[in-house]
This record gives C-alpha cells, sequence and structure tokens, in this order.
C-alpha cells in the first residue's frame, strides 16, 4: 500500500525501527518491483507517498503485486467501463488513462470527470495533447493532471503552464537522459518516469531524478511459464507447498 507521510520521518533523531511483514498462506508469490525503486523520494498526493506505479490493466497483477499504485493506460480509446472496473478491482491508487490524442476535446474532459468521480488518484494524458485540451481538463478536474512525456523537444515549461501537476517521463532507453535534461531547468517539479528492464536502469533513473517509477510487470504468459515448471517438477522437489 502507499506509503502513509509521518512528519517524524525526516527526523534524523528518529530511532530506526524494523518494519513488520505480513503475508498470508496462499499470497505469497506476488509480483514484487525493483527495490532500487525505494531510493527515489516519492511524491507526495494527500498525505500518501508514491514511489513505485505498476502499468498494467490486468487486474489480476493488481491485486497480486507491491508496487504503490497503478498506471492504468492502455493502447485503445479510453472507456469509462475499464476504467471502473480497475478503480474497483485495485487496493491501491489508480491512475487513469483518458486520451489526448484520438480521444481528444469533450471526449476527454469527461472521461476525467467520470474517473475522478470513480475515484481514481490522478488522470493521464499522452504526449499529443494539445496544450489547449489539457488546461480544460486542469481546470475541470481536482485530481492530478499527469502528461506524458516522450522526446527532449517538448516543450516543458507550457506543459506546467497549462496545468500539468506530474510529468510522466516514457522515452525508452533514453529516459533517464530526458529526466536529467528536465531537472536542468524543472529541479523541484514531480516526475514519473519508466524504470527500464534492469535493476541497473532504474537506479540511473531515480539518479537522474526521477521522484518515482513505473514498472512493466512480466506478462502472465511469463507468470504461468514460472508456475508451470514447478508443477512438471517431481512432488519432492517443488519450491512451493500445495495448497
Amino acid at each position: 500500500m502507499p506509503e502513509r507521510v509521518n512528519a517524524m520521518d525526516n527526523n534524523p533523531n528518529t530511532p530506526k525501527r524494523n518494519t513488520p511483514s505480513i503475508e498470508s498462506k496462499l499470497r505469497h508469490n506476488i509480483v514484487r518491483l525493483p527495490v532500487e525503486i525505494r531510493k527515489a523520494s516519492g511524491i507526495v498526493i494527500w498525505g500518501r507517498r508514491i514511489k513505485s506505479l505498476v502499468f498494467t490493466t490486468d487486474i489480476a497483477i493488481i491485486r497480486n503485486c507491491d508496487a504503490d499504485a497503478v498506471l492504468a493506460v492502455y493502447p485503445f480509446t479510453p472507456q469509462q467501463a475499464i476504467s471502473s472496473c480497475i478503480i474497483q478491482s485495485a487496493y491501491i491508487p489508480v491512475f487513469c488513462g483518458v486520451g489526448g490524442s484520438l480521444t481528444k476535446g469533450i471526449r476527454s474532459i469527461s472521461m476525467a470527470k467520470d474517473a475522478e468521480a470513480m475515484g481514481a488518484m490522478g488522470v493521464v494524458v499522452n504526449a499529443a495533447v494539445s496544450n489547449v485540451n489539457l488546461a480544460a481538463i486542469a481546470a475541470t478536474v481536482d485530481i492530478p493532471v499527469v502528461v506524458t512525456v516522450v522526446t527532449p523537444d517538448t516543450d516543458i515549461a507550457a506543459r506546467i503552464a497549462a496545468g500539468a501537476s506530474i510529468l510522466n517521463v516514457s522515452a525508452a532507453d533514453k529516459t533517464p537522459g530526458l529526466v536529467r535534461k528536465i531537472r536542468e531547468s524543472h529541479p523541484e517539479f514531480p516526475i514519473i518516469a519508466t524504470g527500464g528492464p534492469t535493476p541497473e536502469s532504474v537506479a540511473e533513473t531515480v539518479e537522474a531524478g526521477a521522484n518515482a517509477i513505473s514498472i512493466t510487470p512480466p506478462s502472465t504468459k511469463a507468470l504461468f511459464s514460472a508456475i508451470m515448471k514447478n508443477y512438471r517438477e517431481p512432488e519432492g522437489s517443488r519450491d512451493f507447498m500445495e495448497p
């Protein structure tokens, strides 16, 4: 669950304490995000610190991962039914995609209003959104508007002026460099960034200045492959308990 912010957290005289960890007999085999994300500062939204986001719309993975929040963006026109299912099913806050290119104008504004009404923590617009459309969405909802950035020629100042609350940097292997570039002119502005495929790429992105990291989880096929390998092993050599 997202970490709640405590005023004592930043006090150097506060004694360090162990963090209890509770698991059940069945729900121990969850998708765990890279521990390198813990070094990120996080973004505090309504008293909750968000450091890690799982980039998926798979409800089974959302219900079985240790991310702080969900980045629910998908390659189809946004639909209220999809947002509703994810928000209702998740234990953790959800940031819903509301379009910005093909889905734009009044429809994207309506999608943002509906996402807020359903309980989304924030809405995400894609890189093609116009500043006019962005400003209209930001003026309509009272939740953070996350703006996706994919190229270094993006006018970040204009995005912020139009109402961006958070930047979502997604530039594949160029993401750390783009985060550094943004940090040169906007040292304090909240940034979510894709962490890449390895612990090293996550650490580099955090070091570049990302406040929070989004991670694409393994596919259902990959997760099933690992489970089925266990099932195919002789019973005495399996590394998990049968229910």
